[in-house]
């Protein structure tokens, strides 16, 4: 049975009804403040981190249905420094967050129309049922990379560098996790995430954590010499994905078939020529046969690709951005949403360098998030310079008229005090936006709390209901839940 959520979005007349096709628009902003998640973890980390620090929740976000999203930190906060030999890494165990998303309608004269506020609601552990490759710090100045919290049926990932084993770095008992893209799956049981590491594209319980399955990626973007220290693996490898750049991004589309993800940076082999170095791989994956293709797509005036999300089930919006920002102590410039369509596209798995790149699919530039931001009165030097996250949520509406809804997030690195909270922006766009858009639907059983909150629902005024389907928004002649 779908979700059914309500929420108070009806906006007042004050606000200006949209036209029948406008361009995206920012409809909320809001932080996840707090500095421990909610996984139970005591003790600290190598690096005097607490174990259950916040942060870099924006690396990953998943609409996971109703007004909830899954977001994904990455390796952990390695951005304090203690010990270079492994990159500052630490065995901060992978997870994910379940952050509840309210939308409230804003009084007039307020700058945007809505308020969002984010409530970390759960910590999801991510582990594997079988033994994993740990390292065990010798000569590295640390001690074993296993956590002490592993049991005889449970071994956790970490972001410990050196937590690998013999082989390439697609070993699937390798340890070492680099969560950067997450996705719901369309029955609402699992998640699907992807990493820089192997790169890995992992099937995880979404109840439990634990690991489901671990999916084979093509062998031309692994490297094959593995050190501790990104910069090692660079220069001792002539192929494969470059340290810390891997697959940053996923998506699944609608029909719940296939995982597509995105590369951020060119794999070593096609950098190598001049005219690719700007060449980035999409790889899909077909979920029940494994089966996999490559797509090129080529950077326009961002340095990197950090998201990828389904428009429908052969268009995707791509996240390309700069590095500079809030965090970086530069001005931002390049936060770029585009649209492309792998329809017709040429399979790139057996090319490099410029032949790939010369078959890079055709984009178009659908938001400026930049620009937007700017806009609505954020300076370049305050806009975050990991934006590196955003999903597809639920509908509202804005005096009557159907508004879809993009949901971005940042990656703070673990360091809010220099790169600014856990941030989330929510984007307002219609059909003539994004032709072709087809709503994410995740099936889920309604907690009790929804059910509470449902009968609560017709005791007030002014609400509209949400369900994924046909008809996504229903207006209910009486009723409504108190902000």
């Amino acid at each position: 049975m779908r979700r059914i959520m309500l929420a108070n979005l009806v906006l007042a007349s004050v606000f200006a009804a949209p036209s029948a096709h406008a361009d995206f628009v920012l409809l909320a902003n809001g932080s996840l403040n707090g500095l421990t998640d909610l996984s139970g973890l005591t003790g600290t980390l190598e690096n005097g981190q607490p174990a259950n620090i916040l942060g870099g929740i924006g690396s990953g976000l998943a609409y996971a249905g109703g007004n909830t999203f899954l977001a994904a930190p990455d390796r952990g906060p390695n951005a304090t420094t203690y010990n270079a030999a492994i990159d500052n890494t630490t065995s901060y165990i992978s997870r994910f967050q379940t952050v509840n998303m309210t939308l409230t309608a804003n009084p007039s004269g307020s700058p945007l129309p809505f308020s969002l506020t984010p409530t970390l609601t759960g910590t999801t552990l991510l582990s594997s049922p079988a033994p994993l490759n740990y390292g065990t710090g010798a000569g590295l100045g640390v001690g074993s990379g296993a956590p002490a919290e592993n049991t005889a049926s449970k071994y956790y990932f970490t972001g410990r560098s050196d937590n690998y084993g013999a082989g390439n770095s697609g070993n699937p008992n390798n340890a070492r996790f680099d969560p950067e893209g997450i996705r719901v799956s369309p029955d609402g049981k699992s998640v699907f995430i992807s990493d820089e590491y192997g790169p890995y594209v992992r099937q995880f319980d979404r109840s439990t954590g634990q690991l489901i399955k671990t999916f084979a990626l093509p062998d031309n973007l692994n490297v094959s010499n593995l050190s501790p220290k990104g910069d090692s693996e660079i220069s001792s490898n002539t192929s494969g994905r470059v340290a810390n750049k891997g697959m940053e991004g996923l998506a699944i589309t609608p029909d719940g078939k296939t995982l597509v993800g995105i590369m951020q940076a060119a794999l070593l082999q096609d950098a190598s020529i001049k005219a690719s170095e700007k060449m980035v791989r999409i790889v899909t994956i077909d979920i029940a046969t494994g089966t996999t293709n490559e797509y090129a797509y080529k950077l326009t005036t961002g340095s990197g690709v950090s998201e990828i999300v389904a428009i429908n089930n052969h268009q995707f919006l791509v996240d390309e951005r700069d590095g500079k920002g809030l965090g970086d102590g530069t001005s931002a410039v390049a936060k770029q949403f585009f649209k492309i369509d792998i329809t017709g596209a040429t399979d790139i798995t057996n090319l490099t360098g410029k032949n790939a790149a010369d078959a890079a699919v055709a984009k178009t530039l659908v938001v400026d998030f930049a620009k937007l931001l700017k806009d609505n009165g954020v300076t370049a030097d305050n806009i975050p310079a990991k934006i590196e996250g955003f999903a597809f949520g639920q509908d509202v509406m804005v005096n009557g008229v159907l508004q879809h809804t993009l949901w971005v997030a940042n990656d703070n690195d673990f360091i809010p005090d220099v790169a600014g909270p856990n941030q989330f922006w929510v984007l307002g766009f219609q059909d003539g936006d994004l032709p072709g858009y087809i709503p994410t639907q995740i099936a889920a059983v309604p907690e009790p709390s929804t059910w509470a909150m449902l009968l609560l629902g017709f005791a007030g005024v002014g609400l509209v209901a949400y369900r994924r389907r046909s008809k996504p928004v229903v207006s209910l002649a009486a009723g409504g839940l108190p902000n």
